[in-house]
């Protein structure tokens, strides 16, 4: 029976080859991604390694719960620490985030991976020096190495930087190197003298943190020791060097592993995607040895040898796959890491991973996966009886197995509609979602069992447009019909892919316009000024811009602790006098009046707290002190807006290091680009600052949104390309068990164009038809997630993206087209007489 096993899939490779490729595309992404995040996560576990080499001991100032602040390091502090047994030297650290601009005025890095500090004397053995020198005075700085070669800063160079708003200038003094994660990562490092750095940092003649170096022969476990007998315990916490890179490296596989459960979820879709193929293809290949599996059981064969050689036919076929799968997997796992870096997410150096779990896990997957979807049809194979051998009429589906599958697929199908309406009824977005991911699961099961019962009457509505094209249409829409589970399988594959990306299209088009609308319809005023990395913004921004001709109206927003009622509650601080003119907010009761002990808060705040207009309350400060507040009114807020609003003049006394979240201007004559251009020059063309109007706002929204389904659909497409394989494996197999038919269409007068028009007007009814059930379903789930993105978002409704859609139809289209090709030319091809003459 193995011998025979073996001997068909050597006689059937042309038929299995679509099937290897489906179980190789899938085994590949899977190993892809296992090589490349093990790849990046050990080279830089390496660099997190090298990059604490000359830390033995941190020393950070402790913070216990309830304290309003940490424990300060000072130079006595320091100077304890370098005079500890076993201590060969100390030095103290500084770091807050510093904007760079490169020499075209933009940004360098993103976000909070650029980073300023201080640099340790005229030899910090944490960064050498490669050119110049080290920084003196506030009017120089040190670039890191990678950020000098990307924006081409050299020595005696002037740069312009901001640490919280305000523009800077200085010269670099040097260039140093370093192995810190966040620059190999793309972001940079700035380092100024120690003096200057505890200015710009605030830090008032302090430090971070200490970095204490061993003598030689001492371990960091007995410096540990040493210091934690020296130094007050309750005011520091201590860790070891290699704590801290164990550390870092857990925080950077941690940020990899959602990369990688992305990539591994994208992957798994495409081999459940596969599993349809694999398992229509071995149906079909048992349907057409009927009589060569009869005659086996006639001979002898049991009904598990003939199950067992089926199954082994796919593991042969899923062995093969996995192994092709996993070299190009490698070779997808180096081809991520160079893509990646081209778009400037730049990794540390190290070799290749290819780990043994990562060996295992493809051949795993592959062989598993071939042989779970070849069982079924194993089990069918076996139950087909010697009788079979004298005819042909085996295997026809019975009445009663038709209505219990379309019963069960009723079942499925309803039980997920009610689910995933309930869940929507939820209100809690996060209690939701398993339920609701139950109900979408169920739902895309139960559909799939009715696909078989829906394919006659979604096919037949095609059949006035498949009459145009004369019994080459006709036909087509006979053949797609004929074996409605086949059709069914074939369609399911493009189905699932198209489902996946229609309800993400469709609640992420409804959560840009809502976000786009809460911005038209809440900000009044003209210009929102932030920090480009969405850190704070020092006061002398929100002064600055007051003081800008053709400005209007101004207020920062300054948030600050304080307790009400025993609870947590946050403050923002704002201009009372002009914040009306800056922010259109309903008002649910009350009047939108700030100033003095007056305040306005939001809904949601009032309502926990069972607060009215007039209600009075006592908040406590960040500084302890208390203070009797009146709610003048109750606005609707919303995601830009919320919690209670005080007059900064009231605000402002109680915060010992004042920052601004954002400012908001309102101009003279409106937005206009010369309005941007004044406000930009006012703050110096600071590279740390964003000035952005409603528009730029919107924009910026769209642009998140589109690169997000971008990216989903680069995922999603393995799916789609599996689903194209799926129907040229299912179209070229047909035409072999229909040789004879065409033969004899051929002999009777429809000729060889008329065959291929046959062939592929098929692949497109049935593409079609997997569009039509994807997209359906595909809007009902957008429509579904959007419910719960309207508890949390008032302004969201659902916007179907038609326009999209026509291109996922198009799309589907065009899919039919290129899939029928090859199949199409082999009908046409076939020898009339040898084709009527087939068995």
């Amino acid at each position: 029976m193995l011998r025979t096993a073996l001997r068909n899939v050597l006689a059937h490779k042309a038929r299995l080859l679509m099937t290897v490729l489906a179980v190789l595309l899938g085994v590949a992404f899977v190993s892809g991604t296992l090589v490349f995040t093990n790849t990046v996560s050990a080279a830089y576990e390496k660099s997190s390694a090298k990059g604490f080499d000359q830390v033995d001991v941190s020393v950070e100032p402790s913070w216990k719960e309830g304290d309003d602040k940490a424990a300060e390091l000072t130079e006595a502090l320091l100077e304890r620490a370098a005079a500890t047994d076993g201590a060969a030297s100390a030095l103290g650290s500084v770091s807050g985030f510093t904007a760079l601009a490169d020499k075209n005025g933009d940004p360098v890095g993103d976000g909070w991976q650029v980073r300023g500090g201080n640099y340790w004397g005229t030899d910090d053995p944490r960064y050498p020096i490669t050119e110049g020198h080290a920084p003196r005075g506030d009017g120089e700085v040190v670039i890191d190495s990678a950020t000098a070669e990307r924006t081409g800063y050299g020595v005696g160079d002037k740069i312009l930087m901001s640490v919280d708003g305000p523009v800077l200038t200085a010269t670099v003094a040097g260039v140093f190197r370093t192995d810190d994660g966040a620059v190999a990562a793309g972001g940079s490092l700035t380092l100024f003298d120690t003096a200057t750095a505890q200015r710009l940092f605030g830090t008032a003649g302090g430090y971070d943190e200490i970095l204490v170096k061993a003598e030689p022969g001492v371990s960091q476990q007995a410096l540990l020791a040493a210091l934690g007998k020296s130094l007050p315990k309750d005011t520091v916490e201590l860790t070891t060097g290699r704590e801290l890179a164990d550390q870092q490296a857990e925080m950077i596989a941690s940020q990899l592993n959602s990369l990688k459960q992305t990539l591994l979820v994208a992957a798994g879709i495409a081999l459940f995607v596969g599993t349809f193929l694999i398992a229509n293809t071995f149906t079909m290949l048992v349907a057409q040895r009927t009589r060569e599996l009869a005659l086996m059981r006639a001979v002898g064969a049991s009904r598990r040898q003939v199950t067992r050689s089926v199954l082994f036919e796919a593991f042969i076929v899923g062995a093969v796959a996995a192994v092709t799968g996993l070299l190009a997997g490698i070779g997808i796992g180096a081809g991520l890491r160079a893509l990646m870096g081209s778009l400037g997410a730049d990794f540390p150096d190290g070799p290749l991973v290819v780990s043994p779990g990562t060996v295992v896990a493809a051949l795993a997957v592959g062989v598993l996966i071939t042989m779970l979807a070849a069982w079924l049809p194993g089990r069918r194979a076996a139950k087909i009886p010697p009788v079979a051998a004298m005819n042909s009429l085996h295997a026809t589906p019975t009445t009663r197995s038709l209505v219990l599958r379309n019963t069960i697929g009723a079942l499925f199908t309803a039980a997920g509609v009610a689910v995933v309406l309930a869940a929507t009824t939820m209100g809690d977005a996060g209690d939701a979602q398993a339920p609701m991911g139950l109900g979408a699961a169920l739902i895309i099961i139960g559909v799939f069992v009715l696909t078989p019962l829906l394919s006659r009457p979604l096919i037949a509505a095609a059949a006035p447009v498949l009459r145009i094209f004369g019994v080459s249409g006709k036909l087509a829409r006979q053949n797609a019909v004929r074996n409605p589970r086949r059709t069914a399988a074939t369609a399911s594959a493009l189905m699932i892919g198209l489902t996946l990306i229609t309800g993400m299209t469709v609640a992420a088009t409804g959560v840009q316009q809502a976000i786009g609308k809460m911005a038209a319809d809440s900000i009044a005023a003209d210009y929102v000024v932030s920090m480009a990395n969405g850190s704070y913004l020092s006061p002398d921004v929100a002064e600055k811009l007051a003081g800008t001709d053709g400005v209007t109206a101004s207020s920062p927003m300054r948030n600050s602790y304080s307790e009400i009622d025993g609870a947590d509650e946050y403050l923002t601080g704002v201009t009372g006098t002009a914040f009306g003119e800056l922010a259109d907010l309903p008002v649910a009761d009350g009047a939108f009046e700030i100033g003095g002990t007056r305040v306005v808060v939001d809904e949601d705040t009032a309502t926990s707290h069972g607060w009215h207009a007039g209600s009075t309350f006592t908040t406590t400060y960040d500084d302890d002190k208390k203070q009797r507040l009146t709610v003048a009114g109750i606005y609707q807020g919303n995601e830009m807006f919320r919690g209670i609003m005080v007059d900064l003049p009231t605000l402002t006394p109680h915060l010992d290091d004042p920052a601004d979240m954002q400012v908001l201007v309102k101009m003279d004559g409106g937005a206009s680009d010369a309005a941007k251009d004044g406000l930009r020059a006012a703050l110096g063309d600071s590279p740390a600052i964003s000035v952005q109007d409603k528009q730029d706002i919107s924009d910026e929204i769209a642009q998140m949104v589109t690169l997000m389904l971008n990216m989903l659909y680069g995922l999603l497409a393995m799916a789609v390309i599996v689903a194209v394989l799926g129907v040229v494996n299912t179209l070229a197999m047909s035409v072999f068990e229909r040789s004879q038919e065409i033969g004899m269409l051929r002999a009777i007068g429809l000729d060889r164009k008329g065959i291929k028009r046959m062939v592929r007007l098929e692949s497109l009814v049935i593409s079609l038809f997997g569009a039509v059930l994807g997209i359906g379903l595909g809007v009902f789930f957008g429509w579904a997630a959007g419910e719960l993105v309207g508890t949390q978002l008032a302004t969201y409704e659902l916007v179907l993206p038609w326009g999209r859609i026509a291109v996922f139809l198009l799309l589907a289209a065009t899919v039919g087209v290129l899939a029928a090709l090859w199949p199409a030319r082999r009908a046409a091809r076939l020898n009339l007489l040898t084709a009527i003459k087939t068995e």
